[in-house]
């Protein structure tokens, strides 16, 4: 990012795109706009005053943020840095999170502290937000949840307390396929303060499938009794996936809701959803790869029967391995390694299938059993590693992966007398395998296109499955980049952006 600030025009500076409820497509808006504003070749940044979400990626200055502002920064064409996200948030239990401030870990907050006694984490949003205003023509907010939060308005500095400090203009945008859109557009009006209703410049609509002229009445009486004009109505986009940051949506590009039990040349895949799963978006990759079908389960018998189980990161791994256990999914994995089928650990996923963890610092439960089928033994410290490795796998290069962890899985040196023999272990990236079980505290490995099919390959063939990569198949990396694209099309389409940037200093002197 430069340091000398260019000269700005006057007028907003930025645009803040809220929504009706989590997950109403902020994030889809904000990356479409920000690659649609980037091919006009205006300089825009994406900004998240404050994430909450055990989904994040690490810059390349070693810094943490979420991965939907990772994604924005990469529609915008830029590399991503912590002032596009300086507070993430990250849930460890119902009553506490994790907060990183501009990359870095900065303690916890407790659920009685999170409507107030919040002030310098407002002041690192702000500065970060000023420091992009004067670096671009203009920046595209994200807000968080919904505007219209009124018992959290007066500590807010993601929504309209941020629009408020900057002089935004806020956009509201819906899910109508949620149902209740017209309700839920005016209740956010209705319940914000005047001064905060001022900023309310325009609604959008998103995942509408239908005839438009069915919906305009009802979108007409909206604009009469609020004075706040539509500025799109974005349809059903079916080839559009964003990292998400709501663990509550992981799996969202699933169209079924079960593993289909025929088919030998398609690979099944069964995720843990674990109460506390973090990165599950390690998985796009594999759910991207043509005849692999991917379905995130609590399900004992969907994850006994699929061609491999993955247990995925984990933001409190000896809570969720304590779950696994009470759930019945502890033996699922006992009875798949014992008759040599697949199984893949990442990160906490990896700690559970080690031999034991000590845990003072994330979970404080000190030591704890692990399901003992890979040699390793996983010790929390304090320091957080934060890290962008690369490696290869039988001559397959990675240089895709990052770390984001407390836990150190170091490999033991002597017979543990678990399942897990240390002298059959063999590498695999950082971490290890033993016969048709891998672990590795690596998210993200599996966007190398090059490893990812060699070792989905290897997989089918323990697995018996007949599924083999797809010669002419698209990277994950293009694949990300036709997807950015056609958001941005769609939302040249589908959304009035002139009217939108009319609203700032871009249209100030367009």
């Amino acid at each position: 990012m430069s340091t000398s600030a260019p000269r700005q025009p006057p007028g907003p500076s930025g645009l803040l795109v809220a929504g009706t409820s989590s997950d109403a497509g902020k994030s889809v808006v904000v990356a479409g706009l920000c690659r649609a504003l980037a091919r006009r070749g205006i300089r825009v940044a994406p900004f998240k005053a404050q994430n909450m979400s055990n989904n994040s990626m690490v810059c390349l200055d070693g810094g943490e943020i979420g991965r939907a502002q990772y994604l924005q920064a990469q529609a915008a064409r830029l590399e991503p840095t912590t002032a596009m996200n300086p507070v993430l948030l990250k849930p460890g239990t119902d009553r506490r999170s994790f907060v990183v401030v501009r990359g870095e870990p900065a303690g916890t907050l407790e659920a009685g502290e999170y409507a107030a006694g919040r002030a310098h984490l407002a002041d690192a949003a702000f500065a970060a937000y000023r420091e992009l205003a004067d670096a671009y023509e203009l920046v595209v907010c994200e807000g968080a949840g919904s505007p219209a939060e009124i018992n959290l308005r007066s500590g807010d500095y993601v929504n309209m307390g941020l629009a408020r400090q900057f002089g935004l203009p806020v956009v509201v945008v819906g899910d109508i396929d949620r149902g209740g859109i017209l309700a839920s557009l005016y209740g956010t009006w209705a319940l914000l303060e005047g001064d905060d209703r001022a900023l309310l410049k325009s609604f959008v609509i998103n995942k509408f499938r239908g005839d438009v002229s069915v919906l305009e009445p009802g979108l007409d009486t909206i604009t009469d009794r609020t004075g706040v004009p539509f500025h799109g109505v974005i349809p059903w986009l079916l080839d559009v996936w964003l990292d998400s940051e709501d663990t509550l949506e992981v799996g969202h590009w699933r169209a079924s809701t079960a593993l289909s039990a025929t088919s030998r040349d398609r690979l099944k895949v069964a995720v843990v959803r674990l109460p506390r799963i973090s990165n599950a978006t390690d998985v796009d990759a594999l759910a991207a790869e043509p005849g692999v079908d991917v379905l995130v389960t609590v399900d004992a018998a969907v994850a006994e029967s699929a061609d491999l189980l993955v247990l995925p990161g984990s933001r409190s791994t000896a809570s969720d391995l304590e779950w696994l256990r009470e759930r019945g999914l502890a033996e699922v994995v006992a009875r798949r390694v014992a008759a040599g089928r697949p199984v893949l650990g990442v990160c906490g996923g990896y700690q559970m299938l080690g031999h034991e963890i000590e845990d003072d610092v994330e979970g404080r439960v000190g030591v704890v059993p692990g399901l003992g089928h890979l040699p390793v033994r996983t010790e929390f410290g304090a320091a957080k590693v934060l890290a962008r490795p690369v490696g290869s796998w039988a001559d397959h290069a990675v240089d895709t992966a990052y770390e984001i962890h407390h836990g150190i899985a170091r490999p033991l040196e002597v017979d543990t007398g678990q399942d897990a023999d240390p002298a059959e272990a063999q590498r695999f990236l950082d971490g290890l395998s033993v016969g048709a079980v891998w672990g590795t505290m690596w998210h993200g490995a599996f966007e190398s296109d090059g490893f990812r099919r060699a070792w989905l390959s290897q997989v089918a063939a323990k697995a018996g499955s007949e599924w083999q990569p797809h010669p002419d198949a698209a990277g994950f990396a293009e694949r990300r980049e036709r997807m950015l694209d056609t958001l941005a099309d769609a939302l040249e389409e589908h959304v009035d952006i002139d009217a939108l940037l009319a609203l700032t200093r871009i249209g100030d002197h367009a």
